[in-house]
């Protein structure tokens, strides 16, 4: 932090039932993404670009198979969901390009950028598309059990 900067640092994402959505093949999918996210906000400099690897490979892996579903399916708003997963994919392999040049910051940048990016998509369009394969594979709405969280 700059003596100017007045913001706190931000704390590592850590899984909790907050993010569970009640469809478990995107939960468990989600676990693993927020758990590499919270490794890539812990680590120091010198281990950024193997946990940058492995998340990029993650986000493939996850992306893909959540597009799969949502094309097989025809989850009707997918393209927007679609051009998402691809926008984020593209920022991870160009900061992998920039991190191998020894640009660091910009690496810090993106995993902040991406740990304030993930609530909101899960909520507003994974949230989505897990009740529409629970209706589509289990004929009902999701339900979501979540433990010691605050009403707001």
């Amino acid at each position: 932090m700059t003596p100017n900067d007045t913001t706190a640092p931000q704390q590592p994402m850590q899984w909790s039932d907050e993010y569970l959505l009640g469809y478990n093949p995107i939960d468990t999918v989600h676990e693993e993404f927020v758990g590499l996210l919270g490794q890539l906000q812990n680590a120091d400099d010198a281990a950024l670009p193997a946990l940058l690897e492995q998340f990029a490979a993650h986000c493939v892996s996850h992306f893909e198979t959540e597009n799969t579903w949502m094309r097989e399916t025809e989850f009707p708003p997918r393209d927007c969901h679609i051009d998402e997963h691809a926008a984020v994919l593209h920022s991870v392999r160009e900061v992998q390009g920039l991190l191998a040049e020894g640009e660091v910051a910009i690496c810090r940048d993106l995993v902040a950028q991406l740990a304030d990016w993930f609530p909101k998509h899960a909520d507003q369009l994974d949230s989505a598309l897990a009740h529409w394969m629970t209706k589509r594979t289990l004929g009902g709405k999701p339900v979501v059990l979540r433990r010691g969280l605050k009403l707001r």
